[in-house]
């Protein structure tokens, strides 16, 4: 499943490339598993609609929207957001109407600039909403737990140091922190030399201080290098990322440590796979 990096790398690319353009009209597929609002809603709030811009919050990637007055006369206003989850094989497509449409496509959105914004998911459980902006929901879509490159040090302390599961599964808590994954927290671990299994109320300031650097300093690398391509994604050009090459622990299980040689050792925890050494990591 993309985390962080991967839907960080979509969004900023999506971003550069649809920004500006506006939806003149909207088609679905039948599948009803990505429809996470009614469809006559997303359609209602999609067409017509000036693409503000697009961000990632969380793991979810926000297409912000705007209206014209009725009377086409002022500034735009916002108006609603289209919500995007690429779940497993989801992915977003900037192309052009001569282009095939793939097989596994749930959405097309026909753009004013003659391109086409396509969702592509083949096992489908990636999932689209839209959120109208009103006096309900004036700030729109919110992750439910902490931006991961925007905690302060102190803020990733109070988190977790009363955690009594297991620091991989307090880093995977989306309450907690919105956008890290397996793949991220095995690496992060790894730099800060704890092990997976650790209860994260057992460990001191020092160690939440190093794991909180390495956890955005390997954040950072990924979104640098377009994400992990270790499955199907790509970003919205259709490119692989590249920072799968960059990992020290995960998917390595038996391979020898790249800093002591020791074999990487894999166990699961709250049914996730984890990663780790177990010399440098204590």
């Amino acid at each position: 499943m993309p985390e962080l990096p991967e839907v960080e790398t979509v969004a900023r690319g999506l971003d550069k490339r649809v920004a500006g353009d506006v939806i003149d009209s909207v088609w679905l597929g039948e599948k009803p598993e990505p429809l996470k609002s009614p469809a006559n809603e997303i359609v209602a709030v999609l067409e017509r609609s000036r693409i503000a811009r697009v961000r990632r919050v969380g793991k979810h990637i926000v297409v912000d929207l705007e209206r014209m007055p009725r009377n086409g006369k002022g500034k735009a206003h916002p108006h609603g957001q289209w919500i995007i989850h690429l779940g497993m094989t989801g992915r977003v497509q900037v192309a052009q109407p001569k282009d095939e449409l793939l097989k596994h496509t749930h959405a097309v959105l026909k753009l004013k600039s003659g391109r086409e914004l396509r969702f592509v998911d083949p096992r489908r459980f990636g999932r689209l909403a839209v959120v109208r902006l009103d006096a309900k929901m004036p700030a729109g879509f919110a992750a439910p737990g902490d931006e991961p490159l925007l905690a302060d040090a102190g803020r990733f302390i109070e988190l977790f140091r009363k955690r009594k599961t297991p620091i991989k599964s307090a880093l995977l808590n989306q309450g907690l922190l919105s956008g890290v994954g397996n793949i991220y927290a095995d690496e992060s671990l790894f730099r800060a030399g704890i092990r997976p299994r650790r209860r994260a109320s057992t460990l001191t300031r020092d160690d939440l201080c190093r794991l909180h650097a390495a956890l955005k300093e390997v954040l950072n690398e990924a979104i640098a290098l377009g994400g992990s391509s270790v499955s199907d994604y790509v970003d919205a050009d259709g490119r692989e990322g590249f920072f799968q090459l960059q990992h020290r622990v995960y998917g390595r299980e038996g391979e020898p440590c790249l800093v002591c040689e020791t074999p990487i050792k894999r166990i699961v925890i709250a049914g996730r796979s984890s990663h780790y050494c177990p010399h440098c990591q204590r």
